[in-house]
């Protein structure tokens, strides 16, 4: 693999948990979040609501499922956190080890605080966040990429933010994958984010596990059903529906947003359903027309991109969803990561690639997407 450029387009920190306690404006202090020690390991609370992510899943125990699987919990503490986690120069020692150039980097916990449903604290833990990425890159520029937290309940303060964020040099912002019922992605409201996003040339990723509070589903931090992990590519389908019918690409050529660890292979049958629907049924054949003879799947290849760690199928599915789409990502420090292995890992599911292939799916759409030539 060392023929080309390894970029993980889907790495992450694990917040320390004196991140927001230490920084947060006094007036949210209280409310912001911060660990509680239970029986089963450390635990995160916020505005007095228990996150379901736990140190075992965010980085206590990485690489752990290659050697004891069995051994896998969701409890664990800080203090076993991989350092690389929370470490600038430790994560890049581990992106050596495992033959990383650049890592794209989005937070663990962060993840789930999108469930946190007061808008105002929202927004003032997201921009804490930013603030401690921002130093983190700042240890090495060339390799590590922050992804920035964007709260979009209001477009405005979403859109400044994402502006402040460019400034300080991160290379995308991130926004829930599912938002509220009366406020989903086909709504004119977010006009003012799309041709941001598009004129800052910054790419808006939608990540597995951030459904936002009012969205309907998986947006509790009460509600643990499994089915909502394993089936998180509705959330983010449902998303690029409304964008992509609704004519976000047509309106805003240049715009980029991101599938993140969504994997890829359903890629494939929704491209089919979209231009079936469009094409073939009523709804769709009265509806609007995209310009030039345009399809839906046409603007999906043109404008979204799709993180993965290990779907193979969906890598034998490239043709039909599109090289050019694909960005590898190791995940790490997860539980699930596949740090320290990543390099075998890459060449197993790439073996049947051109090298072209290869270079693309393994750091050269990154590269380019997210300007890291």
């Amino acid at each position: 693999m060392a023929e080309y450029r390894i970029i993980s387009s889907d790495n992450h920190v694990m917040e320390p948990p004196d991140l927001w306690t230490s920084r947060i404006d006094a007036k949210y202090r209280e409310r912001a979040p911060h660990t509680v020690m239970e029986e089963d390991g450390e635990w995160w609370y916020c505005d007095g609501m228990k996150i379901s992510t736990g140190f075992g899943f965010g980085g206590a125990q990485t690489g752990r499922r290659f050697e004891s699987p069995e051994e896998l919990t969701s409890g664990d503490v800080f203090a076993n956190v991989r350092p690389g986690g929370y470490i600038p120069e430790e994560q890049i020692k581990d992106m050596e080890l495992d033959g990383i150039d650049v890592s794209i980097l989005y937070p663990t916990l962060g993840l789930q605080l999108f469930k946190v449903p007061d808008s105002e604290l929202l927004t003032a833990v997201f921009g804490t966040y930013n603030d401690w990425l921002g130093e983190f890159c700042k240890a090495a520029p060339k390799r590590l990429a922050g992804i920035a937290m964007i709260n979009v309940d209001d477009v405005e303060v979403g859109v400044a933010e994402l502006e402040r964020c460019h400034k300080l040099g991160f290379i995308g912002g991130m926004i829930t994958v599912y938002p509220p019922e009366d406020r989903r992605y086909d709504s004119p409201v977010y006009e003012p984010l799309w041709a941001a996003a598009q004129d800052l040339g910054m790419p808006l990723a939608m990540h597995a596990a951030t459904n936002r509070f009012g969205s309907g589903e998986g947006d509790r931090a009460s509600t643990n059903r499994f089915s909502v992990t394993v089936n998180f590519d509705h959330y983010v389908r449902m998303s690029l529906t409304d964008m992509i019918f609704c004519g976000v690409f047509e309106r805003y050529p240049r715009l980029q947003v991101g599938a993140v660890e969504h994997e890829v292979s359903w890629a494939a049958h929704f491209l089919d359903r979209m231009d079936y629907n469009y094409t073939q049924r009523a709804r769709g054949v009265s509806g609007y027309r995209f310009k030039n003879d345009m399809l839906p799947s046409d603007f999906f290849r043109r404008n979204v991109f799709l993180g993965f760690q290990e779907d193979g199928l969906g890598i034998q599915l490239r043709e039909i969803i599109g090289v050019e789409s694909l960005q590898w990502g190791s995940d790490y420090p997860h539980q699930e990561s596949t740090f320290p292995r990543s390099r075998e890992i890459l060449e197993e599911i790439l073996a049947e690639c051109t090298l072209e292939e290869r270079a693309k799916i393994a750091g050269g759409n990154a590269a380019r997407v997210y300007n890291l030539n």
